[in-house]
């Protein structure tokens, strides 16, 4: 008993068998008064109803009219098994009756009294109901209560077996309700342990029945989905990070080992400090970008979000690409549909439109044209920068948001793979999305940000910080 009572399935299920069992009992119990009690208040109503006539032949008939009264009640054969009449004279001497053993000791006048009396030769258990006569005399009228004690037996009978087998299912419901409840979250505990040992791909069975548990697991496993995708990243990052900082840092060495050869002049080793700090700050840069990453994913700075207009972060990023943009021989257009706003951080915004539209700048080669758009629908907002460039291979797309991924195309040129996982972080630390399109030729980089006078914030930091600060 006590493993059962540690567990809280076995509890509430044991508790709510109780609740019903008590509310069984109650209901038991208004039955019980309700049907007991009305036959025992119809038979005093009875009593006094028949005394009240009998005492009536009294007044009209005199003792003698009473006597043949009685006498013919008794001999009429209605009601013959439970009648009980008793006319007693002033002196104590019986006239007319079928009970012996009545006293006015033993009931008192005036009150309705159960007592075991001796009718027609048999014990019977009678209610009586004594009352004295204007001549001195006592009538006594009763009936014998066997049928009624039987009655009230049987109903007794009844409720208490009603009440042992509700007792049984409440302990027996306890018990299966219990070991559904332990099969449920046994899954997850299996689960858990599974994952615990190191296996993150396991995850809680589902049950067709859409119930509560179901929608548990199924946010559960959205939530191991994460954590395992979590873990993939920073397993890849790791090896990307070993990978990418072995390369700088052997050139780096290779470098100063040469520089510090004999014969080497004060110009070699200038120039070798030159380059060991522009690798230096090529790694802090990219240090810095991971750093910002996780920033983003981590969901820090959403206290500080105020209404942002998109047009203006395109026109910033824009002015300050303008002049890259034509010396490469690139045409770089801006179109605003009117007044798209978002909720963030403007300097988090300008930050992914400028990853954007230097990879799009980086990629598309001369000749070609980017055009960078801000656009609002009725719940959302986008932000567009689409080029006519070479573009991703759809089977690529999924990939090229990892962090140090690259394209075997690209990976000639510089950077380190993080421009677009960047861009990705900051759209999900808006609660916007990424968005990469084919744009026939070229890449279609679309993000999507929810709208900062939509009707259903994406949270509830969201509909916080909207009385936050002026638009910017």
């Amino acid at each position: 008993m006590t493993r059962f009572w540690g567990t809280v399935a076995f509890r509430l299920a044991l508790g709510y068998g109780l609740l019903a069992v008590g509310s069984m009992t109650v209901i038991s119990a208004a039955f019980y008064f309700g049907t007991v009690g009305v036959l025992a208040r119809s038979t005093d109503a009875k009593l006094l109803s028949v005394w009240n006539r009998l005492a009536g032949h009294f007044q009209s008939r005199g003792g003698e009219g009473l006597r043949n009264e009685i006498q013919q009640l008794l001999t009429d054969g209605i009601e013959q098994d439970t009648e009980v009449y008793l006319l007693v004279a002033p002196d104590g001497r019986k006239i007319v009756g079928n009970i012996f053993g009545w006293s006015e000791a033993s009931a008192p006048l005036d009150r309705l009294t159960d007592l075991a009396v001796m009718r027609n030769g048999r014990p019977s258990l009678s209610r009586l109901l004594p009352r004295l006569l204007p001549d001195g005399s006592i009538l006594v009228v009763g009936r014998d209560m066997q049928d009624q004690r039987e009655i009230e037996q049987l109903v007794w009978r009844a409720l208490l077996a009603g009440g042992a087998v509700a007792l049984l299912l409440a302990i027996g419901g306890a018990l299966l309700f219990r070991r559904q409840i332990e099969r449920r979250v046994g899954a997850i505990r299996r689960t858990a342990l599974e994952i615990e040992a190191g296996d993150l791909s396991r995850r809680i069975p589902i049950s067709d029945v859409e119930d509560e548990f179901a929608r548990l697991n199924r946010d559960i496993n959205h939530m191991l989905d994460r954590i395992e995708h979590l873990m993939d990243g920073v397993r890849h990052v790791s090896n990307a990070i070993a990978h990418d900082l072995r390369t700088p840092l052997g050139r780096i060495r290779s470098r100063l080992e040469e520089a510090l050869r004999p014969g080497n002049g004060m110009t070699q080793l200038a120039g070798t400090a030159r380059f060991a700090i522009q690798q230096v700050d090529e790694l802090i840069l990219m240090l810095d970008r991971l750093l910002q990453i996780a920033e983003a994913e981590a969901g820090a700075r959403r206290e500080s979000f105020t209404p942002v207009r998109l047009a203006q972060v395109i026109s910033d990023v824009v002015e300050l690409y303008d002049a890259a943009a034509e010396e490469a021989g690139i045409t770089l257009l801006t179109e605003i549909s009117g007044d798209p706003l978002t909720l963030g951080d403007k300097n988090l915004l300008t930050s992914a439109v400028v990853n954007l539209l230097d990879n799009a700048l980086k990629y598309a080669g001369g000749g070609a044209t980017v055009q960078v758009r801000a656009t609002g629908e009725r719940d959302t907002v986008s932000i567009v920068v689409q080029d006519d460039g070479p573009g991703i291979p759809p089977v690529e797309r999924s990939r090229v948001v990892e962090r140090f991924y690259r394209l075997d195309q690209s990976r000639s040129l510089p950077g380190n793979g993080l421009g677009l996982s960047i861009v990705t972080a900051l759209a999900s630390l808006h609660w916007g999305k990424l968005h990469l399109e084919d744009a026939v030729p070229g890449l279609v980089a679309r993000i999507v940000l929810p709208r900062a006078d939509a009707a259903d914030p994406p949270s509830g930091d969201l509909a916080e910080t909207r009385s936050v600060g002026a638009v910017e």
